[in-house]
């Protein structure tokens, strides 16, 4: 693989359930603001070298391992993040052999697109990194559309998800519904239309529950007075806004919510009714010029599993009903 710099990363990265980090979130009740959430729990790396971590100062939570001896590369939309270190461990004991090999990134698909554009190269402050991808997650919508274009094959779609409201322990701001983040006192965090592909499908949730007008308060007018501040890594950034009291809300997949639950921090959702909801159909798909292509085929199979499909449920994702695979969301 070609490096612009010679990177050899081990980035401390996510919190498995069982972790001595979660036991501890849950034990103290203390919200743990800043990411990776994990206390080093979860970096698939097999040699990691020197471990060095300031979060307040190098902290990068969405790449995960050493790309430069990876033997498997993922591109995955980075809701999902919390997903990943069981779904490795799964994996890689049936595939022993990628043990310690996989490199992978769980940045909002957009964002990965715009990296595998620029020769497959991304650079965070001093550090560039390129590694080509085997595989690219993201909605079905877009994984058809690559994939008559040629860019990926063998499609699979996997898991489902639906829109939450996201607030603080408590909803000490009251918020009930959708119309409730129309409200001018009502501080949001919201995804950026420019690279996350779910604030479309926010955008559309918006619409059913309060028309143009509601859409136009929440993406409109609340962001050019500052009381919607956009994102450019919504599940990472709007529940640390919300935890640090710099915003009251943000709509985020559902299971983000639980996630945030699960690992003990102040955060709590409000459900969206199916009428004025969307539900997301994830896809993946390998690269058509994949490195590894035995591997990256191995990993789509083994996203339909039930040991795979078990991992998501747990989180709140849903399977994809039998004859749902073509679209990115349903009304």
């Amino acid at each position: 693989m070609k490096m612009h710099r010679n990177v050899g990363i081990s980035i401390l990265i996510f919190a498995t359930l069982g972790s001595p980090f979660m036991q501890k979130a849950n034990a103290q009740n203390k919200p743990h603001i800043t990411p990776p959430w994990s206390g080093g729990a979860n970096d698939p790396a097999a040699s990691k070298g020197y471990a060095f971590d300031v979060p307040d100062v190098d902290n990068v939570p969405d790449l995960h391992g050493n790309p430069a001896d990876a033997k498997l590369v993922l591109f995955i939309g980075g809701n999902q993040f919390f997903v990943l270190p069981q779904l490795i461990a799964g994996f890689v004991k049936q595939h022993p052999e990628l043990e310690g090999h996989i490199y992978y990134e769980t940045l909002p698909p957009g964002i990965l697109r715009k990296q595998i554009g620029a020769d497959d190269t991304l650079t965070l402050g001093n550090l560039t990194v390129q590694a080509k991808p085997d595989v690219y997650e993201a909605g079905a919508r877009v994984l058809n559309t690559m994939k008559r274009q040629g860019q990926v094959k063998n499609v699979v779609t996997y898991a489902t998800n639906t829109l939450e409201i996201m607030i603080a322990a408590g909803n000490p701001r009251q918020i009930r519904s959708l119309i409730d983040l129309g409200r001018p006192n009502i501080k949001l965090s919201m995804p950026n239309p420019q690279w996350e592909g779910v604030a479309n499908q926010i955008a559309a949730a918006l619409r059913k529950a309060g028309g143009e007008q509601l859409f136009h308060q929440v993406y409109q007018a609340k962001a050019a007075n500052g009381m919607t501040e956009l994102t450019e890594i919504h599940h990472r950034q709007t529940p640390m806004r919300i935890m640090q009291g710099k915003a009251d809300a943000g709509v985020t997949w559902a299971s983000e919510v639980q996630f945030q639950k699960k690992i003990g921090n102040p955060i709590e959702g409000v459900q969206i009714p199916d009428a004025q909801n969307v539900t997301a159909i994830y896809a993946a798909g390998m690269m058509a010029d994949a490195p590894h292509p035995e591997a990256a085929a191995a990993w789509l199979a083994y996203l339909k599993t039930a040991e795979a499909q078990a991992v998501y449920r747990q989180f709140g994702f849903k399977s994809v009903p039998a004859g749902e695979s073509a679209g990115a969301q349903k009304p």
